[in-house]
């Protein structure tokens, strides 16, 4: 099955029952239970609050690859993905898909951080980041990924991630939609046979990303920190993969960028057990824009202020608060900073020309404060997503 037939196709892989930013355990439970006659389900562990959390092996074959999503539970996109690609390997009667799970075992933790994920929040119940607990393994959940690690064995890993709208592909007016990386493994960062495998996956996933999303495929920080988890892993000469679901234009709800993530899971899938990846791709990984932190939700230019001593001509950045409200999330609109936005870019522009910018009150416009909505040349203009 190739790219575009999964392509033509997915609206009937894609899981209706999954929709939006805020996936919960409750969410999930009822798709397990579809999937349990053609998956190994099973409980590996809890959280803090005792909530299950589950492990899907799928296929038989004997290359085996280990992803995990919401570790940060307010990432949620990734596990909307997984769903997705379940759906294709569970309900598909492809040749190819039979022979893929002859040849491969997938192992796929959906939700790590099941109470942060209920929260809405980064962090488990304790308040800990468990991509910074990978050593110390202070936390269940940090402790129930180490050692599924360490029982799977996997001979790859996708480290399954969320990040915010600021990122651009590099230092140009391009959101980065989708970023990877392939973790540094050792303080010096070295290009290691490990990396260069993982490398060479990437390469293949931004090339069927670039026909769609041209120039909005990034590459994170590859900063080490034996504290991450993909750091460790990488460190344990294991193949490993970040993958970052990012922003697509007026997608806050990412429900394009699920696409091109459920896309990139099986293109990294199938070149893994196929491709043979030997680590040859080095230098057009390198080619890949870094990840540049030049966005903002929303910019006003040439916002005409009052300030105590009279008025003063700027632009306003406005960022999105994601707030968890009667299980849905809204996104609040905070102004982040006023000054010389030049060298910025909006998801969403407006440009005032010079002329007043005010909220109905007339209350000084500053940096912190929430708005939903500005008055300019006597026309409202609503800031809401």
């Amino acid at each position: 099955m190739d790219i575009e037939h999964l392509l033509k196709e997915y609206e009937h892989h894609r899981e209706a029952l999954l929709f939006g930013r805020y996936i919960n355990s409750d969410h999930i439970r009822g798709l397990l239970e579809k999937h349990s006659t053609h998956i190994d389900l099973s409980i590996i562990g809890c959280s803090v609050l005792n909530e299950d959390i589950h492990f899907i092996k799928v296929g038989s074959g004997p290359k085996k690859i280990l992803m995990w999503s919401q570790m940060h539970g307010n990432e949620s996109t990734t596990t909307k993905a997984i769903f997705d690609l379940l759906n294709v390997l569970t309900q598909s009667k492809n040749d190819f898909v039979r022979r893929l799970l002859d040849s491969c075992t997938l192992g796929i933790i959906p939700m790590l951080n099941p109470d942060g994920s209920r929260l809405y929040t980064r962090l488990n119940a304790n308040q800990v980041d468990l991509n910074r607990d990978a050593q110390d393994l202070t936390q269940p959940e940090s402790r129930v990924l180490r050692n599924c690690f360490e029982d799977f064995q996997p001979d790859f890993c996708f480290n399954l991630h969320g990040q915010r709208t600021i990122f651009s592909a590099g230092e140009r007016n391009k959101p980065a939609a989708v970023s990877f990386l392939a973790p540094a493994q050792n303080n010096g960062r070295s290009v290691t046979k490990t990396r260069k495998i993982a490398m060479d996956v990437i390469v293949k996933m931004n090339n069927n990303l670039q026909s769609q999303i041209p120039g909005q495929v990034g590459i994170y920080d590859d900063a080490f920190n034996i504290n991450c988890v993909g750091d460790t892993f990488q460190a344990s000469n294991v193949p490993t993969i970040l993958f970052e679901a990012g922003h697509y234009h007026e997608d806050y709800n990412r429900e394009k960028v699920r696409e091109l993530i459920f896309q990139s899971l099986w293109v990294g899938v199938v070149e893994i057990v196929f491709g043979n990846p030997q680590g040859l791709k080095e230098k057009t990984y390198f080619e890949i824009p870094r990840n540049e932190k030049l966005f903002f939700d929303i910019i006003i230019r040439n916002a005409k202020l009052k300030t105590g001593e009279g008025h003063q001509v700027s632009d306003i950045a406005i960022q999105y608060d994601e707030k968890l409200e009667e299980d849905r999330i809204v996104f609040i609109p905070k102004i982040d900073k006023i000054s010389d936005l030049s060298d910025f870019f909006g998801h969403r522009e407006i440009d005032a020309n010079e002329q007043l910018v005010f909220v109905e009150d007339h209350t000084e416009l500053s940096e912190g404060i929430s708005i939903d909505f500005v008055w300019i040349n006597n026309k409202k203009q609503s800031l809401s997503v």
